[in-house]
């Protein structure tokens, strides 16, 4: 099982980045994949759930309208365009994977059964 996160880098504020969430070696269709940013010195926190079972993504109240999250399940690939960043988006990136459904406690990460590695997002102000 494998969940690679890409995309990240430097940036300056308002500008925009997109970030890639590529998945392999489990059935991709049976699972959500949720967004979650760990900035220095903080939890790890829920940015954004996306799945086929849901009848919508979800995003955290501080990302909303700026972040869009989008999916591609011939590819098995997930992606988080985000923009108008500031500098409070500065974190590492995780991508994870919960089965079947997001749901409304989307944003806690117990539920994640996969975590890949992170990919860390600067903005600089």
């Amino acid at each position: 099982v494998q969940l690679q996160a890409s995309g990240g880098g430097l940036v300056q504020t308002g500008g925009s980045l997109r970030l890639s969430c590529a998945a392999s070696g489990f059935t991709f269709d049976d699972y959500g994949i949720g967004w979650f940013r760990q900035a220095p010195g903080k939890e790890r926190e829920g940015v954004s759930c996306i799945s086929k079972y849901d009848v919508r993504p979800y995003y955290a109240d501080s990302v909303k309208g700026r972040f869009t999250v989008s999916s591609d399940n011939d590819k098995n690939m997930v992606y988080l365009q985000m923009n108008s960043l500031e500098p409070e988006d500065t974190a590492v990136y995780y991508c994870a994977a919960v089965p079947l459904w997001c749901g409304n406690k989307w944003f806690r990460t117990a539920g994640y059964n996969y975590w890949g590695q992170g990919t860390l997002v600067t903005v600089s102000s």
